[in-house]
């Protein structure tokens, strides 16, 4: 295996293992930094206000996927008892 690839992010430095799809991290990781900078501008509260926003938004992003999957899940029910009742 090859050696981690670091990154700097917010002046600390990640390391990522070999394999990982580098364009999709530096895009996360200028995305994370156009926020930072974003709440900077703002008045926000530094790091921990950005971890707050984020975390806020991966919570939304978990309860949105979780909605779609339960509907998915009943319609797929629903298909099933078709199924079951046509034979």
């Amino acid at each position: 295996m090859g050696e981690n690839i670091n990154l700097i992010v917010l002046g600390h430095e990640v390391a990522f293992k070999p394999g990982a799809d580098m364009e999709r991290v530096r895009v996360a990781v200028r995305l994370l930094e156009e926020r930072f900078a974003e709440l900077k501008f703002y008045g926000g509260q530094g790091k921990e206000a950005l971890l707050i926003f984020l975390a806020l938004g991966l919570a939304d992003d978990v309860l949105q996927m979780q909605k779609k999957l339960d509907d998915v899940q009943h319609r797929v029910m629903a298909m099933l008892s078709e199924i079951e009742n046509a034979r």
